[in-house]
């Protein structure tokens, strides 16, 4: 998969490109976004992952810049007809409350849109309160549990109807 950016850089000074999920750089984002798992719930996320589940036509799996270091990463892969999963949504400590989050979750939704996806579904946890506001606020609301951590007390699940016109 090339590295060619999906989005111009914006006046977050974020530059988004798409990447494999296998790809260093993603493996690197990955392990921190691990590490703060286990501060926050115990234990690193265990839920199945495979990368070529992050391959197009069915998958993405983008990563945010700001400069040349990687600071943000997310990603949606195929969950049940016309229905995407976005996953893996993290941004670097030092990076955080400059709006990369939302930039990249809108970019993830437009892609998804290209992809063909109608709607979006996600899973968070109630230790990620900002991850809980960022959904709230960009449109997203509670739906029933779904998969691995269906029956976890910690988790909320999310969806969003996908505004078919942003995939333009």
């Amino acid at each position: 998969m090339s590295t060619a950016p999906t989005a111009d850089r914006d006046d977050t000074g974020l530059f988004i490109r798409a990447l494999r999920y296998s790809d260093p750089v993603v493996r690197a984002l990955e392990s921190e976004l691990q590490l703060e798992y286990a501060e926050r719930y115990g234990d690193p996320d265990e839920g199945p992952i495979l990368p070529e589940q992050f391959t197009p036509p069915e998958g993405l799996f983008l990563v945010g810049f700001v400069g040349n270091e990687p600071v943000a990463t997310g990603g949606f892969r195929k969950h049940d007809d016309g229905v995407a999963e976005i996953k893996r949504m993290y941004v670097a400590h030092e990076h955080r409350g400059g709006g990369h989050a939302r930039r990249l979750l809108a970019e993830l939704e437009a892609q998804a849109v290209r992809a063909g996806y109608r709607r979006v579904v996600l899973e968070t946890g109630l230790k990620q309160p900002e991850a809980m506001s960022l959904y709230q606020s960009s449109g997203y609301t509670e739906t029933e549990p779904y998969g691995y951590y269906s029956e976890a007390e910690f988790s909320r699940f999310f969806t969003k109807d996908l505004d078919l016109a942003s995939g333009d």
